[in-house]
């Protein structure tokens, strides 16, 4: 298992793949699996049975998740960059690489 770097919230870029070039914002990671589901990228189709709460059932569209390492943060000036940790007091904070701007 890699260390994960990007965190829920962070606003990331597609480095690969399908959607390589989308933005969005993290919205879950799930860490055991290396994935991460981003607002609005990998859009996949989920055909879905009636039931009480949805009598008419159809087709819905969700977001599937995608390999974090094809992720890439996005710092304030609006370029991908890579996260580095360092210890500013007795805290541990994340800096853009590019930068150094804090996270």
């Amino acid at each position: 298992m890699v260390k994960v770097k990007i965190k829920t919230g962070d606003k990331v870029r597609v480095l690969a793949g399908e959607h390589k070039g989308s933005e969005g914002v993290i919205t879950r990671i799930f860490k055991d699996k290396n994935k991460a589901i981003v607002e609005g990228v990998n859009m996949v189709s989920k055909h879905e049975k009636p039931s009480a709460t949805n009598p008419q059932g159809g087709i819905k569209e969700i977001e599937a998740p995608m390999q974090i390492s094809n992720l890439s943060l996005i710092d304030n000036n609006g370029k991908s960059t890579r996260v580095g940790y360092r210890m500013e007091g007795d805290k541990k904070v994340r800096f853009a690489k590019t930068t150094n701007d804090l996270i």
